[in-house]
């Protein structure tokens, strides 16, 4: 059984500031992003105060709460701040294999409410842009000889969802994952300044946060692990199915509040993100982020939510994550 077929999808969106129909009344929002700025979280959370400004009657404020690759903020939001109704906190496919490896304590997914999503991500094999590897055979090549010759880091401990991104590659060759010298960073944004200055030579990142970062020319992308190419801006990188190896991580992105948010309040932000899905905006901006449509809120992405929880806890159980 491959790890690799997982979730789908998130990271809010922009809009441009047209009047809405309609408006969220909600107290001094915010979106708490669970890591340092310049990572996967920070994308989430920067998508949102620009997709759904037009369907609060406040701008979102976005705060760093660090720490455990989103631990941190996931105790807090069940413990002390479990009915704040004014924050929504980004979450990744990583945040769930979190959950079902007992990473976040003793909460489970049934602890929190899950607000909405914007779209799909996935994962991408990156690397300096004067890196000796100029395509993912290269670097495969080097894992199958010896998956210690090469330094992998990703902004996730061994057993997130980056660190199975670089377990893939390495067992796609045949070697062990066991094997693979692999750096943890605290997010994305760390991982990508470890890459940038050399201490790490290939970056187990997503493609959706890597927009901004390949306009400055100093990175490159290897391979999507996607089923298909995407669109634009990431058209002329190939697939890794399409470069031999088969390998694909979905990643879902979205937003979670805490358990004890009551209905009527929950449903101010479930309501904002469905009139947000309702406008081209909202479409243009998952496309310009590197993602696909997947629209879910409220019922409807607990309902999901339940069903991917359930296959990682299948994915981490083969690979040795939980018994």
């Amino acid at each position: 059984m491959r790890f690799a077929r997982i979730g789908t999808a998130l990271a809010v969106t922009m809009s441009i500031a047209a009047p809405a129909l309609a408006q969220s009344d909600i107290r001094k929002p915010e979106c708490v992003a669970p890591a340092n700025p310049g990572g996967g979280f920070d994308l989430t959370c920067r998508v949102a105060q620009k997709g759904l400004d037009p369907h609060v009657d406040a701008p979102i404020q976005v705060t760093f709460m660090p720490g455990g690759i989103g631990a941190v903020a996931y105790n807090m939001f069940n413990t002390t701040r479990t009915d704040d109704a004014s924050a929504i906190v980004a979450f990744s496919t990583g945040s769930l294999l979190n959950i079902v490896t007992g990473k976040y304590g003793e909460f489970t997914e049934d602890d929190v409410r899950w607000v909405g999503t914007a779209g799909a991500d996935f994962g991408a094999v990156v690397v300096r842009s004067d890196s000796e590897y100029q395509d993912l055979a290269g670097l495969m090549e080097d894992l199958g000889g010896d998956p210690s010759s090469v330094v992998v880091g990703a902004g996730g401990s061994v057993g997130s969802q980056d660190w199975m991104k670089g377990a893939l590659l390495v067992r796609e060759t045949g070697a062990s994952p066991m094997d693979m010298r692999y750096v943890a960073f605290d997010g994305g944004g760390d991982a990508i300044a470890a890459l940038l200055g050399g201490s790490i030579e290939v970056y187990m990142g997503d493609v959706g946060e890597m927009v901004s970062h390949l306009k400055s020319g100093q990175m490159r992308i290897l391979a999507v692990m996607s089923p298909e190419r995407l669109d634009e801006p990431f058209a002329e990188i190939p697939t890794a199915i399409e470069q031999g190896f088969d390998l694909e991580w979905t990643i879902m992105r979205g937003f979670y509040m805490g358990g004890e948010v009551s209905d009527a309040d929950y449903q101010k932000w479930v309501d904002a993100f469905e009139a947000a899905y309702a406008t081209p905006e909202w479409a243009e901006i998952q496309k310009a982020q590197g993602l696909l449509p997947l629209n879910l809120a409220g019922e409807a992405l607990e309902q999901s939510i339940d069903e991917r929880v359930a296959r990682l806890r299948g994915i981490a159980t083969e690979a040795g994550l939980i018994n």
